[in-house]
């Protein structure tokens, strides 16, 4: 049969099938309610479905009827994966709706060719190419168009939350409700088990702690993220019970330099404080280190951090020359100084905490001595040097000090 004769026939075909047009888009969308469980919800309406279907068929009808009388509209498709991607719909059941679409409607113009007689069968089998052709032009543009929003959506959604994240960081907010509606937003409790983590970025080329959201996922750990040049800030909401261990490791499989962990908080309008005690605990650890450091929530971690210089000051005072030692010796007079107070100045417990004889313990607590403001027999003495150790053992670099009083 000629290629005139076989556009005739098809041409005829498509008249025919127009005139069942609404039949055959009813009977599309009855089966794509049937077959898949997206469209059986009140998200996409009937009306909506065949409004959509019937866009397709009557372009794919006409350019069957007319092959080459118009450059191929992508328009309907485009709109269509758009939406789709709005409302939520699965890219993989929206591509299903036209290839399930598309089949229906090639049933139904073979039935409708083999109504007509052979020459239109053969005519149909001889255009079947620009259909399927046709199929394919629509489910890229419906694909590219809901991949497009989907992206457009993500970028919103960071930048949305970014934007919260600093609210929240760089606080104070006014208000409960703002806390409420930030909280909703970032899908965390207003009130729960919170911390602040401070990433330090070891290059420009990757973000700080990759890949850590895919391991806290799991945990039932959700986070909101704010980038800033050199680090990164983490808020993360834990699930109840409370298991902070678990946590901390994940971010130990991902630290690409230093990250500071805030205590566990318990409302989001703390989260400034917490975020101050995560720089604190970032800053402390030394530089070109790879670790996390979390300080503990207590209130000489809370009154040195308030006032650093005064307790540079105050620590300098306390321990004197010793400060000036030798690295090896002074922290080996500070180990026994922490192990002697808790042993409540006891050498022989002090000696099995360190392994060592009694007399050791005493001949280093005489050398610390020395550099103290008085004996240790005077309780103020020993007041001092408690309120020293747990200042440096909260924060390390205090030991660098310089500072004269």
């Amino acid at each position: 049969m000629p290629e005139t004769t076989h556009r005739a026939a098809v041409a005829d075909l498509v008249e025919s099938m127009s005139t069942r047009l609404d039949e055959i888009v009813v009977g599309m969308g009855d089966m794509v309610v049937r077959e898949i469980d997206f469209y059986r919800q009140a998200i996409v309406s009937r009306d909506e479905l065949h409004d959509a279907l019937g866009r397709s068929v009557t372009f794919i009808l006409t350019h069957l009827a007319r092959p080459g009388s118009a450059a191929v509209d992508v328009s309907a498709p485009s709109a269509t994966g758009r939406k789709r991607a709005i409302q939520g719909a699965p890219l993989p059941e929206v591509l299903r709706v036209y290839r399930l679409s598309f089949a229906y409607l090639w049933e139904e113009l073979l039935a409708e060719a083999q109504r007509s007689g052979q020459g239109a069968t053969q005519a149909l089998l001889a255009a079947a190419g620009r259909i399927w052709s046709l199929a394919d032009v629509y489910s890229t543009a419906l694909t590219d168009s809901y991949r497009e929003a989907v992206a457009e959506q993500m970028t919103e959604t960071d930048r949305r939350r970014s934007a919260l994240v600093a609210a929240l960081v760089d606080g104070p907010t006014t208000g409960s409700d703002t806390l409420w509606e930030m909280a909703r937003v970032l899908g965390f409790p207003f009130q729960g088990d919170f911390v602040v983590l401070m990433a330090e970025a070891a290059t420009t080329a990757e973000p700080p702690l990759s890949g850590l959201d895919a391991k806290l996922r799991p945990l039932g750990v959700k986070s909101a993220w704010r980038a800033q040049p050199g680090h990164d800030i983490a808020v993360l909401a834990l699930p109840r019970p409370r298991r902070t261990a678990p946590v901390l490791d994940a971010v130990r499989t991902c630290v690409t330099g230093r990250v500071g962990a805030s205590p566990v908080y318990r409302q989001l309008d703390r989260t400034p404080q917490a975020l101050r005690y995560a720089q604190v605990a970032m800053e402390s650890l030394a530089p070109a280190t790879l670790a996390v450091r979390q300080l503990e929530d207590t209130p000489l971690t809370e009154l040195v951090m308030n006032n650093l210089d005064t307790t540079r000051r105050a620590v300098n005072r306390v321990l004197g020359s010793l400060l000036s030692l030798p690295e090896d010796e002074r922290t080996t007079l500070l180990t026994t100084a922490r192990a002697w107070l808790q042993a409540h100045g006891s050498a022989s417990v002090t000696a099995r905490t360190l392994h060592c004889h009694q007399n050791t313990v005493r001949y280093r607590m005489r050398r610390l001595e020395e550099h103290l403001r008085g004996p240790l027999t005077d309780p103020r003495v020993v007041a001092e040097l408690s309120l020293a150790l747990d200042a440096v053992g909260t924060f390390p670099s205090l030991l660098n000090t310089a500072v004269h009083p």
